[in-house]
């Protein structure tokens, strides 16, 4: 007997609710690591989705959680602070660089310290 698409969709949706929701009726361990999921994805949103966006570019070279996979310089695990002044050091040129520059020309200050901000939150949520 096939279901039909509608009923599927039904169901998927109430799942989703169930789970987006939380339960009061999981196991206190269940709950616990429920709880640390959703500190983690708090503290990741307290940097702005414009910043993930902007740090879209950034992803080819230093990877899509600041973890590069190779010679380019991993950016994970680095603070807020130290990413803006880096990517400020290039605009202006006082950091040395060999393409590093280039990109941080393209973007305002105000999108660097948004660009630090997505890393430097990231990188606390991904230890």
């Amino acid at each position: 007997m096939a279901v039909k698409p509608e009923i599927r969709l039904t169901a998927s949706a109430l799942i989703f609710a169930v789970i987006a929701a939380g339960s009061s009726a999981l196991p206190g361990d269940c709950r616990a690591s429920s709880n640390s999921a959703k500190n983690a994805t708090a503290r990741q949103s307290e940097s702005s989705p414009r910043g993930q966006i902007l740090a879209l570019s950034c992803a080819s070279c230093h990877g899509t959680d600041g973890k590069s996979s190779s010679v380019i310089p991993t950016i994970n695990g680095r603070s807020v602070e130290y990413i803006e002044t880096a990517l400020k050091g290039y605009k202006s040129g006082d950091r040395p660089s060999t393409v590093m520059a280039r990109h941080a020309k393209g973007y305002t200050d105000e999108e660097l310290r948004l660009i630090s901000e997505y890393f430097g939150t990231l990188s606390t949520t991904n230890k």
